[in-house]
């Protein structure tokens, strides 16, 4: 199936299936005039030099490029640790204004002169020595309560948590979702890690599942952050409400450092 195909028939799926039905009549839907679709990459490398490269060519010609295209502010991150399966990894995350703006995306990159021409060391990486191995990609619905994108502040150490809550079944996936938008997303803001997005997946694996990112002006900071939003009163109140039993059924969690390359 080409990729225009499977894209437009995700969200037709995303739009007049699940989230049209099981979101259930007290959960409005989502406003697609204000909310926009994230796209998530996760890249995979063969070497730390293999994404460093990628790096400098998302600097000089992809980030231009899609800031072009309307998609602004681009995230690049890499993993904070350096250490595991994941140490060559790169996270590119593309704040779309619509789906549309998703489909159409590569066809529009392909008619770009100047992003082909800076980027044709990259883009034309032949089979013996490709430019990475592989990529992901998730796609997802901004939560109605959060609609946007917040970038933090562009202090020196600040580190990104990114979150993703798997869930049991497409039913319990929506209910986190209201529980989020139910009061969830400003304890963040009050326990000092404000978001940054908070996505509802429709396409991508490991399906059902959320994913949402959050701001530590430091990885140390972090524990007491977490520790504040573990004690918050309303939120005590909110996970002991019997709503919203059993709507995780597993939750990974990575820090992420910002790239030279990343606007966020």
């Amino acid at each position: 199936m080409q990729r225009r195909t499977f894209l437009q028939l995700a969200g037709a799926t995303a739009g007049l299936g699940l989230m049209a039905i099981a979101r259930g009549d007290d959960q409005p839907p989502v406003d697609t005039s204000k909310a926009q679709t994230y796209e998530l990459r996760t890249y995979h490398f063969k070497t730390a030099e293999k994404r460093d490269a990628y790096e400098k060519f998302l600097g000089d010609a992809a980030v231009p490029a899609l800031n072009r295209l309307g998609i602004q502010p681009v995230g690049v991150f890499t993993l904070a640790d350096q250490k595991g399966p994941e140490a060559t990894d790169l996270w590119l995350f593309l704040p779309h204004e619509s789906v549309q703006s998703v489909i159409d995306l590569e066809p529009r990159l392909a008619a770009d002169t100047e992003y082909q021409n800076a980027g044709k060391e990259i883009l034309l990486a032949g089979k013996s020595d490709p430019a990475f191995t592989r990529f992901d990609t998730q796609l997802l619905y901004a939560f109605a309560s959060h609609p946007r994108l917040t970038p933090p502040p562009k202090q020196p150490d600040r580190v990104f948590e990114l979150r993703q809550y798997e869930n049991p079944n497409e039913e319990r996936a929506l209910n986190k979702v209201k529980m989020f938008n139910s009061g969830e997303i400003p304890l963040f803001d009050r326990a000092g890690m404000p978001g940054v997005f908070f996505g509802e997946a429709f396409a991508g694996p490991k399906l059902p599942h959320l994913t949402y990112m959050v701001f530590h002006e430091n990885q140390d900071a972090a524990k007491k952050n977490w520790a504040a939003f573990g004690g918050d009163p309303d939120w005590q109140k909110l996970k002991n409400d019997p709503i919203y039993l059993d709507n995780v059924s597993n939750i990974v969690a990575r820090f992420l450092r910002p790239s030279e390359a990343s606007q966020i």
